[in-house]
């Protein structure tokens, strides 16, 4: 019985579409929750390193002297941890795919642009605040 059993799911799945899309050549379907991948904003990042130390992979790497951060797509298995703990906000998950690769590619490199702002300047004693 279990063989005939086999041939009917055998035959049934024949005469249908199938159930995987083939993806590259049709895309896939984007949903609000889908994450795609890790996407940087240099001008918010403020050099904490705890993008790096969250990072399950070690798929991060932030070198502050020379003010670049990367990331190897390859390493990232897009859990969402590092957008989740970053401080300023500089990350964030993007829901678009990115087209595969048959090789491998080095690490992207981003520049780190965030300027310190500038403390504004102590009030002396003497000054009395206006009334």
């Amino acid at each position: 019985m279990p063989f005939l059993k086999g041939i009917k799911t055998v035959l049934s799945s024949v005469a249908r579409r199938p159930a995987t899309l083939m993806y590259p050549v049709r895309a896939a379907k984007r949903m609000p929750v889908s994450r795609g991948h890790v996407v940087f904003d240099g001008s918010k990042c403020i050099s904490c390193k705890i993008c790096m130390k969250k990072c399950p992979t070690e798929a991060i790497c932030l070198d502050k002297e020379a003010k670049d951060w990367s990331i190897d797509r390859f390493r990232c298995i897009v859990c969402n941890s590092c957008v989740e703990t970053c401080p300023s906000k500089c990350l964030s998950m993007d829901t678009a795919y990115i087209p595969p690769v048959t090789e491998r590619m080095a690490a992207e490199h981003f520049a780190i642009t965030y300027v310190k702002p500038e403390r504004p300047a102590p009030k002396k004693a003497d000054e009395a605040p206006p009334a």
